[in-house]
């Protein structure tokens, strides 16, 4: 028997949520089933992002550190339309022998990526 079956959800610390609501929805066009809940949950196909303001639940603001990978068909074309749109990126796309990736920030600093896996 295994103990933990499965990750439902990450939460994602916001400091402002209608600018974090504003950019998964509109920058990085993600969806929500409910975007005016306290803390909408965006569905990514695999594991949820649920955004929280953690200072609404008694704890402190600091954005994650770690990046959240975020699955694209195509890495560069990701890349081109979200500066496009005025993100900025972290350096140039990486290459690491079995996936592509390139680093950026939300609106709220937490570290993102986005990646493609290319090799067995």
């Amino acid at each position: 028997m295994t103990l933990i079956e499965r990750t439902d959800f990450m939460s994602v610390p916001v400091q402002d949520m209608e600018r974090a609501k504003r950019f998964y929805r509109e920058t990085l066009e993600m969806g929500s089933p409910d975007w005016d809940a306290p803390w909408p949950e965006i569905e990514t196909g695999n594991v949820s992002l649920y955004l929280i303001d953690p200072t609404a639940v008694g704890w402190d603001f600091a954005p994650h550190t770690a990046h959240v990978a975020l699955r694209v068909a195509d890495v560069a074309k990701a890349r081109e339309a979200l500066e496009a749109k005025g993100v900025e990126f972290d350096g140039d796309v990486h290459d690491s022998g079995v996936c592509l990736m390139s680093f950026f920030h939300d609106t709220e600093g937490n570290r993102l990526m986005l990646h493609r896996r290319y090799a067995d």
